[in-house]
């Protein structure tokens, strides 16, 4: 087979088909809209917003990463990234935006939203956006943030 005939897998982690709700905010910029998950990866993510964003822009997105990600159990995450691909409408208005993750933190378990409910409220609301970077690393995800850089 040939190298035209074969395809090349550029991506480093496992995607899944999940349809999550997300917040997403330009970091050190203004506005922030929600979006809807179409694949989900430990690096990478691909959604739909009708949120204007660039290439290259810096990105923050928070959403409840679920079990089969994190290994463990379904986890409020703050990831930040980079925006690697915007797709224009192809129906209405949702642009296609791919982002790749550099770093991730999990965040408090008490604002944890229910990926089962159908209301989710205002998304915005699961971004803090008060920085915890003083504040130190625990053991358990649980107890309060904690920063993680992608591999």
């Amino acid at each position: 087979m040939s190298s035209s005939e074969v395809g090349l897998e550029r991506r480093a982690a496992q995607r899944f088909d999940f349809q999550l709700p997300l917040s997403v905010r330009i970091i050190n910029g203004e506005g922030e809209g929600s979006g809807l998950t179409q694949d989900l990866s430990a690096r990478g993510a691909f959604f739909y917003t009708d949120f204007v964003l660039e290439l290259g822009a810096n990105v923050e997105v928070t959403l409840v990463m679920p079990s089969e990600i994190t290994l463990s159990e379904n986890m409020r995450v703050r990831c930040r990234g980079k925006v690697l691909r915007v797709t224009p409408p192809a129906i209405g208005n949702k642009i296609g935006v791919a982002v790749h993750l550099e770093n991730y933190e999990y965040l408090p378990e008490t604002h944890v939203v229910s990926t089962t409910s159908g209301d989710y409220g205002r998304i915005s609301a699961l971004h803090e956006h008060a920085v915890q970077d003083e504040a130190p690393a625990t053991n358990s995800p649980t107890s309060g943030s904690r920063r993680f850089a992608v591999p």
